[in-house]
């Protein structure tokens, strides 16, 4: 039998398998620890247009070295090959064991708040906001312990940036300053999270649940909630502390951490933080990743002239349309984000104003719940990249009235003006106005 090895790992049986890559059990051979091994196809991340996405999520867990954290040991490559080297966690989710279970004892429920709490008050101390904590993203090593994974919608903002603007997370745990789209503090969104966590561990299902999204996001805008009896006074006490809808009167980490429930058989963990981050390795293997690529199955690829049309932020297409009204059927802005971040923003925008959602790929479709017909509009929305840094988002009717698809169109990119770019000299004015003139010349 061939051993196969990469650099000091040999590599065993595949353990887990995503879109993008393969999660195999590997072996330190000098160290005899298991680690888990993340392998990606530089081809496919690149095709995909993936790179920097990979490179901010793997420097966040390189800067946030804490043992409520998953542990990111190192990133090593090959010609075609690159390899994440990832702390092995045998006890699987946290939400496999609420499913198990359906609700946990106090005790138990307190301990593992505990660890999360730590975790992400550290994550907060080097400027780094997850926007997507879910039991699902909980997972649980072989001593019951919680460790903090998936950062791939994390942000980690320049230093003096305290307002986020970029609506993402998963609905049921999402803060209702993230759906209200004028900017949100990272932390105390979070710490949202952290309460709705809370209280699926100790009711065994959500707060803030609706077949209905357009109910759904009423009641967590509206802190519209209702506490079980078997809730202890100071578990009540403080779900209610967290789960305040204003973001300016909820409770602060340090609080809870001297909250009197919390405080109970807390023992806050004891590490060494490691001073000195070192991102060499990463950069390294990257910045020879970027060169690779050339993939006909890749995005759509703009001529000259579309790129100029886009670098003066204007849309000409009318120009060539015979019909009047054509521009209302098909539309376009181009977005600075990732391709992930603004698939994950459009979701939860149009989930929030009453839509249905369905992505593959890079495309997704959006279908009005109303049964009203004259509302009843339905869109394909598909994203391109521009650039490697810019992104086209092409927007089509696909059913409706062409007036209320225009009503959607503005209130929806209304909405997703955090993702926009604007050309320079347009700060300050109004990209939807703009595009409403050329719609009505």
């Amino acid at each position: 039998m061939v051993v196969r090895k990469v650099g000091k790992y040999e590599i065993g049986r595949t353990i887990g398998q995503g879109t993008y890559a393969k999660v195999k059990f590997a072996q330190n051979i000098e160290t005899g620890e298991s680690v888990a091994l993340k392998v990606l196809d530089r081809s496919t991340i690149c095709s995909k247009k993936m790179v920097e996405q990979i490179k901010r999520e793997i420097t966040i867990l390189k800067t946030v070295r804490h043992p409520h954290v998953v542990r990111l040991y190192e990133v090593l490559a090959s010609r075609t090959k690159i390899y994440i080297i990832l702390e092995y966690i045998t006890g699987g989710e946290l939400f496999d064991k609420i499913a198990k279970r359906r609700r946990m004892s106090e005790v138990q429920a307190r301990k593992y708040f505990q660890q999360l709490i730590d975790g992400i008050d550290f994550c907060h101390s080097k400027g780094v906001y997850h926007r997507d904590l879910k039991p699902e993203n909980l997972l649980l090593d072989s001593q019951g312990n919680l460790k903090i994974s998936d950062f791939g919608l994390s942000a980690q903002p320049p230093e003096g940036v305290t307002i986020l603007k970029t609506t993402c997370g998963t609905p049921n745990y999402v803060a209702p300053e993230v759906l209200s789209h004028r900017g949100y503090d990272g932390a105390l969104a979070d710490i949202w999270s952290c309460g709705v966590i809370l209280y699926v561990l100790l009711a065994g299902y959500l707060p803030f649940d609706d077949l209905d999204l357009t109910t759904l996001y009423s009641k967590i805008e509206g802190g519209d909630y209702s506490i079980p009896s078997w809730f202890s006074v100071g578990a009540k006490s403080l779900i209610k502390r967290i789960l305040d809808p204003n973001p300016q009167t909820r409770i602060r980490t340090e609080d809870i951490k001297n909250d009197e429930w919390f405080k109970k058989g807390y023992d806050p963990v004891k590490f060494i933080e490691y001073e000195e981050v070192n991102l060499d390795d990463i950069n390294a293997v990257f910045d020879a990743t970027e060169d690779l690529g050339n993939d006909n199955a890749g995005p759509l690829i703009l001529n000259a002239f579309d790129l100029i049309i886009l670098s003066q932020g204007l849309n000409l297409q009318t120009l060539f349309d015979k019909g009047k009204d054509s521009v209302k059927h098909q539309t376009r802005f181009v977005s600075e984000k990732p391709a992930k971040v603004v698939l994950s923003t459009m979701e939860v925008i149009a989930q929030s104003m009453g839509y249905k959602t369905h992505i593959r790929n890079y495309k997704m479709r959006i279908e009005a719940l109303s049964a009203n017909k004259a509302e009843n509009v339905t869109a394909i929305l598909e994203v391109f990249e521009v650039t490697p840094t810019f992104m086209l988002v092409d927007i089509q009717k696909a059913a409706g009235d062409v007036d209320e698809y225009f009503n959607f169109y503005k209130k929806f990119c209304e909405n997703l003006d955090d993702i926009i770019w604007k050309p320079p000299g347009e700060s300050g004015t109004s990209r939807i106005g703009k595009s409403k003139s050329r719609k009505r010349q």
